[in-house]
């Protein structure tokens, strides 16, 4: 059994915060105690000067963790950068090696741990670091995350490509609708990408708008993940089931 996944995305902005949160709801509701992080968080809101990881605090509420929020995000960026630029800017280093330290203590809490990456694949987390080296460093698989609009044929693509090339493990792929806009692409994105990799295509999660609602409503959530995507594949693939 795997112990844990890192949910990126092809690109920033795809929808990473509410798929990794639905599939937290939808594996509680298995009987899996789940545990949850987000490493790195850029592009925090200040509240009296300091940065408010605010994905990493939905997923702690939404999971109903009991673990501190400085070990769940023990890196909070106010610029909207890439982690390892917003961390130089701040001369601040970040300390791969003590992110992995933290992430042990939490799965030793927690039989299965959902782990938040930061914006898109090839993202500096460190210097000299992109995000596939905490990948590795964590010995997780990773679920992939693309937009279903115009464009991500070739943004997942390169990310599938990539991973394959860079020998990380793929346990699946999930489309996400992420603005209400119509788009004539969505018809066939999907089925496309299907014909160039063997990663299994888990299914499209649907626009929800704003979720700041689905925050109080966890069983929504769970429902409508469940309903769209096929959490039984990515069990199977990860040894749960």
């Amino acid at each position: 059994m795997r112990g844990g996944i890192v949910v990126t995305g092809t690109d920033t902005g795809v929808g990473k915060t509410i798929i990794a949160a639905g599939l937290v709801t939808s594996l509680q509701d298995k009987g899996i105690d789940v545990g949850v992080m987000k490493p790195l968080e850029s592009g925090a809101p200040s509240f009296e000067s300091a940065p408010i990881p605010k994905d990493a605090l939905y997923l702690k509420e939404i999971s109903g963790v009991q673990d501190d929020l400085d070990l769940i995000n023990p890196y909070c960026f106010k610029d909207l950068l890439a982690p390892g630029v917003a961390a130089q800017r701040e001369g601040r280093e970040v300390d791969l090696q003590g992110i992995k330290g933290l992430y042990e203590e939490l799965k030793g809490r927690h039989a299965f741990m959902v782990v938040e990456g930061v914006g898109g694949l090839l993202v500096p987390v460190a210097k000299g670091a992109l995000l596939p080296q905490l990948i590795k460093l964590l010995d997780l698989p990773l679920l992939l995350v693309a937009r279903s609009s115009l464009g991500t044929i070739n943004h997942t693509l390169l990310s599938l490509f990539y991973c394959a090339q860079a020998g990380l493990d793929v346990a699946g792929l999930i489309m996400n609708k992420a603005t209400p806009d119509v788009d004539l692409s969505e018809e066939s994105n999907f089925q496309t990408i299907a014909q160039f990799t063997e990663v299994p295509l888990l299914g499209s999660f649907p626009y929800l708008g704003d979720y700041s609602g689905v925050k109080v409503n966890r069983d929504f959530l769970a429902q409508i993940f469940t309903q769209h995507i096929d959490v039984g594949v990515l069990l199977h693939g990860l040894g749960l089931a």
